[in-house]
């Protein structure tokens, strides 16, 4: 009898495993619940995120036509509709209008056969993403706005003025840009706007290409040096290392120059942008 009770005292290790085995079991249920929990509602969440932004979005593009509606003249019409008369002495965007709105709207950009056309808005010397998800009102809105940063000056007098939106899925803000990716359109479209309180500048649209996404501005040190702005411009007439590229024959740009850069986001690199870049041809004032 005594080794019969050692033996049931001196229990082996499997043993022991298998009585401890229907209290585990419970756990491992219960951990399993919790994850299972948790990764629905982080897919119910994400859900509501794009959701939510879609719709702010297309609030958002409403919300823009119908400022469109209300400071944009007739006048204003595509660059590539022929016989229609253009107002030239009198500004078609009432910018007196825009300023009671928002004082950091500085100019207004269209392109022809695009969904581009927006107000542009100046970053405050605080935050220069400021606008990467605000409207015009200051108020969040995934889409942003079409924006400069503060280090360039409002009227677009640098050396190289560069201009940000967003990539959207639905075309809308820069998203259209992309046109620029296909040759034929890149030919045809040759100009497009941009207007400020004071005049309305033209832009030859001479090369469109994808980039890195370095920052342009303090990676070439806000184009103060004239080695580094001819740099940058013999690239943009041969961007040699672009996977997309388009350039137009015979554009001669120098350093005496004025250019504007439009960048947005590319849609399967994101560690690229898309470029198109315009040098400025006419800069007529206005009342």
């Amino acid at each position: 009898m005594k080794e019969d009770k050692n033996l049931v005292e001196n229990k082996s290790i499997e043993d022991i495993i298998k009585e401890n085995e229907p209290e585990k079991k419970p756990k491992k249920k219960l951990v399993w619940l919790v994850v299972f929990i948790i990764s629905l509602v982080l897919c119910v969440c994400c859900v509501l995120f794009f959701v939510l932004n879609a719709s702010s979005c297309t609030n958002g593009e409403s919300q823009y036509k119908k400022l469109s509606s209300q400071v944009v003249s007739p006048t204003l019409t595509d660059d590539n509709k022929p016989n229609v008369k253009k107002t030239k002495e009198k500004n078609p965007i009432d910018f007196k209008a825009l300023n009671k709105i928002n004082k950091d709207i500085v100019g207004w950009i269209k392109i022809s056969d695009t969904n581009i056309d927006y107000p542009i808005l100046r970053t405050p010397e605080s935050d220069q993403s400021f606008y990467l998800h605000r409207d015009y009102y200051k108020n969040y809105l995934y889409a942003g706005s079409i924006y400069m940063e503060s280090y360039n000056q409002p009227d677009f007098s640098d050396r190289n003025t560069i201009l940000y939106g967003h990539n959207m899925a639905n075309g809308t803000m820069f998203a259209d840009l992309h046109k620029f990716e296909d040759s034929g359109f890149f030919s045809k479209h040759k100009t497009f706007k941009v207007y400020t309180p004071k005049s309305i500048k033209t832009y030859k649209v001479y090369s469109a290409y994808e980039y890195d996404d370095r920052h342009i501005n303090n990676s070439f040190d806000h184009f103060r040096d004239d080695k580094v702005f001819k740099e940058y411009i013999d690239y943009s007439l041969n961007p040699t290392n672009a996977i997309v590229s388009n350039v137009r024959k015979g554009s001669k740009v120098t350093i005496n120059d004025k250019l504007i850069t439009l960048s947005t986001c590319t849609n399967n690199r994101p560690e690229n942008r898309f470029l198109v870049q315009g040098v400025l041809i006419k800069n007529e004032r206005t009342e």
